[in-house]
């Protein structure tokens, strides 16, 4: 069988850039399966993602990747390429919950999700049980107000050392710092319990109780500084009524949160999600 590759990338929009990043891929001879594309035109900017496979490759990868690399500088290409079966690595952050954990492990096991999980980290013991009979490594870092920094260093530290390319936070009840949401810019994946922007911040099933909303909902977005105000991956929603509670909404929501995260993940893992700038493109 052929061995494929993904290719995704952003630049500036211009007359031909399609013509001859594709042009690129063609005169080395490899054979497109899948494009989708987009250009923006508030932005002006063009994202692009592209799967080919090696059949009548007309060179060895390393040579086309020294091409298309010189092509993408000539362009002011931001790009990721790499073969589609490589798997991003993910480190997963909880709390006391294990909604959002169970069902990404669960998806994990079953292949619906592309990665590889390199273990799970937590200020509680309380999903540790379910994270080892997963059969996936623990890593327990309590914290409080005066340990945050000590905390995060080492939480920084392990997801270096574990080389992962994302860490997800599946109900992981802290707030990260400045410091850390800029050092993980476009790596760490956030499950919010609301339809954001609307009620932003903690309780927010009790504040859409309070309001009589009609549908509540989870968004999946990239961490930032600004609290609740990442860049949204994907969003999902659910029918209420005025007879739904404040714990028939959470109960409802739990399930929305475990597969709005997952969503998120796999559109991340697949090289699907783009930033452009406070929003993103996602090409499905």
């Amino acid at each position: 069988m052929p061995t494929r590759y993904l290719l995704t990338l952003k630049c500036p929009d211009q007359l031909g850039v399609m013509a001859r990043t594709a042009g690129c891929l063609h005169q080395h001879g490899a054979f497109i399966t899948e494009v989708s594309h987009y250009s923006d035109p508030k932005t002006e900017t063009f994202f692009s993602r592209t799967v080919f496979d090696d059949r009548f490759l007309s060179c060895g990868y390393e040579q086309l990747e020294r091409d298309w690399q010189a092509l993408a500088q000539s362009l002011s290409i931001e790009y990721q390429l790499r073969p589609l079966e490589a798997k991003p690595k993910l480190l997963i952050a909880v709390s006391k919950e294990d909604h959002c954990l169970s069902h990404l492990l669960t998806k994990w096991r079953a292949g619906v999700l592309p990665v590889e999980i390199v273990g799970v980290v937590s200020n509680h013991r309380d999903c540790e049980s379910v994270t080892r009979w997963h059969g996936l490594p623990y890593f327990y870092l309590p914290i409080c107000k005066e340990t945050k920094g000590q905390q995060e260093a080492e939480l920084l530290g392990l997801f270096r050392e574990l080389g992962a390319d994302y860490l997800v936070l599946a109900r992981y009840m802290q707030i990260l710092s400045d410091g850390l949401c800029e050092q993980l810019a476009g790596r760490a994946i956030n499950i919010h319990h609301s339809f954001l922007p609307s009620f932003k911040g903690a309780r927010p099933y009790h504040q859409a109780h309070e309001r009589g909303v009609k549908v509540i909902g989870a968004t999946a977005h990239f961490v930032t500084p600004d609290l609740d105000e990442g860049p949204i991956i994907c969003q999902e929603v659910k029918a209420v009524d005025h007879r739904a509670s404040v714990e028939r909404m959470i109960h409802i929501g739990h399930d929305i949160e475990a597969v709005t995260l997952a969503d998120a993940v796999r559109l991340v893992a697949q090289q699907r999600v783009l930033l452009n700038g406070q929003r993103t493109v996602v090409l499905e």
